[in-house]
């Protein structure tokens, strides 16, 4: 289904990237470079992401994952972007709510003992959350580097740079497989899926350009933002501490809203 989520995405964008191509900036290695870079960053974060959910639980790698925004803040920072003590305070409360509302109770449960007990492999946990932290570091990387390429580049280029080195890691080898299938049932979520995601990236550049620190942050609501949608359409009841990293998220965007005021 990833591999689909790609195709699509990068099938949204080509035609806007081929009619902005004339316009555009002659492309020169430093930015060619920074395409593909982003497209891989993008690309294995994801990979690093499922590779933790296979080994380790959500509630342990979502929170971890969902710390990418704040990594890239850091870069973006260290890079030479400017940010007030005011802000810096902010957006760490911010990224605080975010991991707490990523926290969530496993749906599978942990395997028993002969004696009935829980039992937790160490060095799984261990292992996922190397992954976990490798993948938000991978998409921090692309979070920072598209951000500086939207002002020199057409949206539409990141997007496809994107989605077409995922479609050359992932959806190549299913397809010399044999192995690329998509049902009936999953071709609107994979449609809808591609779609926004291509969207959200092109409203995260234009956003960036006004501050990659504010804008990475604000982008790694995804976790909290499922919980809530969740919570509205199936029904599904959110833990206290998700409750409270909501309520943290609300009060320190509504402070963001005023600083940036």
């Amino acid at each position: 289904m990833l591999a689909w989520v790609m195709i699509v995405g990068f099938s949204v964008a080509i035609v806007p990237a081929i009619l902005e191509a004339p316009t555009a900036a002659p492309l020169n290695p430093t930015v060619a470079v920074g395409l593909f870079v982003v497209g891989l960053s993008y690309t294995t974060g994801l990979l690093l992401a499922y590779l933790a959910l296979t080994v380790g639980r959500v509630s342990i790698v979502a929170p971890i994952t969902s710390t990418e925004g704040a990594i890239s803040a850091i870069v973006a920072v260290a890079i030479g972007d400017p940010m007030s003590l005011e802000l810096a305070i902010v957006l760490a409360v911010i990224t605080t709510g975010i991991v707490l509302a990523a926290i969530e109770r496993s749906a599978d449960p942990a395997p028993e003992s002969p004696a009935g007990r829980r039992t937790h492999d160490p060095a799984q946990n261990r292992r996922a959350v190397i992954l976990a932290i490798s993948a938000a570091a991978a998409f921090s990387i692309g979070l920072v580097i598209s951000a500086r390429l939207g002002a020199s580049v057409p949206l539409s280029w990141i997007v496809v740079a994107s989605r077409g080195v995922g479609i050359a890691i992932i959806a190549l080898p299913l397809v010399l497989r044999g192995r690329l299938r998509l049902s009936r049932r999953a071709l609107p979520l994979v449609l809808v899926s591609g779609v926004l995601e291509a969207a959200g990236q092109v409203l995260y550049v234009i956003a960036a350009q006004d501050g990659i620190a504010t804008a990475a942050v604000l982008s790694s609501q995804f976790a909290a933002i499922a919980a809530v949608v969740a919570f509205f359409l199936f029904g599904e009841r959110l833990t206290r501490v998700q409750v409270v990293g909501v309520v943290v998220i609300a009060i320190g965007v509504a402070t963001l809203s005023v600083l940036r005021a």
